[in-house]
């Protein structure tokens, strides 16, 4: 998506041919589904990390972590093809431009000429499904988490615990704030500015923060940081 649009805003010919747009279409879904299972898988690992310290390297074995990680592909991969072969079967007025800066689902859709009534239907509950159940394996996770937290007296415990689900829980929260703003509390499918500048949260700013922010666990960073901060200052 980043490398298109650059080129486009660098060319000023706004045009994606059909096949790139549904290939890019598939991709978008396949990597956003990705996100959301593995960001599911990580909130385990965690949980198994805090309220299970001592058997963490019997439960979260190599084979395990394979498992989790094929499996989420699979799934995800399986989730964009639906969507993708339910979206190519329909017609498009003549007027095919795209109100947005890709190929999402849902700006497709709305340019469509013929009924979308099994697409939506499609959307909203095997898409829906695969969107509860990582969250709510998420929130039930930290659920638990926070009740163990709550429980270790001393402070340094506490801190260890915010380290260890810190940036975890800060990317979680970029994405699914970013996705529920965009899908569940937009105006009836109309795609506005608000909704574009939520879509270039989390297709550019929250993959480009990701790798920051897990890296503030490492010590070299937080000195460089720090060094940089204090360097501004003065």
């Amino acid at each position: 998506i980043v490398p298109k649009m650059l080129m486009n805003m660098q060319t000023q010919h706004l045009s994606i041919p059909y096949v790139g747009c549904i290939s890019q279409l598939y991709f978008f879904i396949v990597f956003g589904c990705l996100d959301n299972f593995l960001l599911a898988v990580m909130a385990y690992d965690r949980y198994v990390a805090i309220c299970q310290p001592l058997h963490y390297t019997t439960v979260m074995r190599q084979e395990l972590c394979i498992s989790l990680v094929a499996g989420s592909w699979f799934f995800c991969c399986i989730h964009a093809l639906l969507h993708t072969l339910l979206l190519v079967q329909l017609p498009f007025c003549a007027n095919n431009t795209i109100p947005h800066f890709f190929c999402d689902l849902t700006v497709l859709l709305k340019i469509s000429c013929s009924d979308i009534s099994l697409n939506e239907l499609v959307i909203f509950t095997e898409g829906g499904m695969f969107f509860i159940l990582p969250l709510s394996s998420i929130l039930g996770s930290y659920i638990r988490i926070g009740t163990t937290v709550l429980r270790i007296p001393s402070t340094k415990g506490l801190f260890k615990a915010f380290s260890t689900c810190g940036s975890h829980l800060f990317v979680v929260s970029l994405y699914y704030g970013t996705l529920a703003g965009v899908y569940f509390f937009s105006s009836s499918w109309d795609f506005k500015d608000k909704d574009i500048i939520a879509s270039v949260m989390y297709t550019v700013v929250t993959p480009m923060l990701n790798p920051f922010i897990y890296s503030l666990r490492n010590k070299d960073i937080k000195q460089a940081l720090e060094i940089f901060v204090k360097r501004d200052n003065f």
